[in-house]
C-alpha cells in the first residue's frame, strides 16, 4: 500500500495548485473579490500543497511530520469552510456588519486583528457570489477539504519500510 503513498502526495500537491490557480482566475480574471474567510482558506491549500511536495522529499522521519502538518491544515480549512458556509445560511438581519476588505486591514491595522477578523469573517463573507450545481465556493473547499484530509490520513499511516540501518542506536 506505501507504493501509492508518493503518488497520493504529489496528486495531493496538483490539487492544491489547480484549486489555487482557479482562486487567482476568479479574482483577477473574472473579478470576483475574495472575503477574509477565502483568503485564509487559499492560505490553507498552499500549506498543504507544500507539505505534500516536501512529503516527496527522500527522508523517511519527515514524511509523518508534513503528512501531520498537511493534516491539521485540512482540519483548519474545513472548519473555516464550514464557518463560512455557516455565515452564508444565516438569515439577513443575523449576518455580521460587512468591514473593510482583508488587504486593507492588513495595511493598516495590527497583524493579530487581521488575523482575527481573516479566522471569524465578517458579513461580505456571508455573500454568495459564485455557484457550480448549486454548490456555493465554501461547499467545494469543503469537500475538496475533506478529500485532502483523506490523503493526508492515508500518508501517515503507508509511509512505507523503514529504511535500512547499519547501526542502529
Amino acid at each position: 500500500m506505501s507504493a501509492y503513498s508518493s503518488r497520493i502526495a504529489f496528486l495531493t500537491a496538483l490539487l492544491c495548485i489547480a484549486l489555487l490557480m482557479t482562486a487567482f482566475y476568479m479574482e483577477f480574471v473574472t473579478g470576483l473579490v475574495p472575503c477574509a474567510l477565502c483568503v485564509a482558506q487559499r492560505a490553507m491549500f498552499a500549506v498543504i500543497g507544500i507539505s505534500c511536495l516536501l512529503y516527496l522529499a527522500p527522508f523517511y522521519a519527515s514524511r509523518l511530520v508534513f503528512a501531520s502538518l498537511a493534516f491539521l491544515s485540512s482540519g483548519l480549512g474545513i472548519w473555516l469552510a464550514a464557518r463560512q458556509l455557516w455565515l452564508q445560511s444565516l438569515p439577513e438581519d443575523q449576518v455580521p456588519a460587512c468591514g473593510p476588505d482583508i488587504y486593507f486591514m492588513i495595511e493598516r491595522f495590527p497583524l493579530a486583528d487581521s488575523l482575527q477578523t481573516m479566522l471569524m469573517g465578517s458579513g461580505s463573507c456571508a455573500e454568495v457570489q459564485w455557484t457550480f450545481l448549486t454548490v456555493s465556493i465554501p461547499g467545494w473547499t469543503l469537500l475538496f477539504y475533506v478529500l485532502t484530509a483523506l490523503a493526508s490520513v492515508w500518508l501517515m499511516l503507508f509511509r512505507g519500510p523503514r529504511p535500512f540501518r547499519l547501526f542502529k542506536h
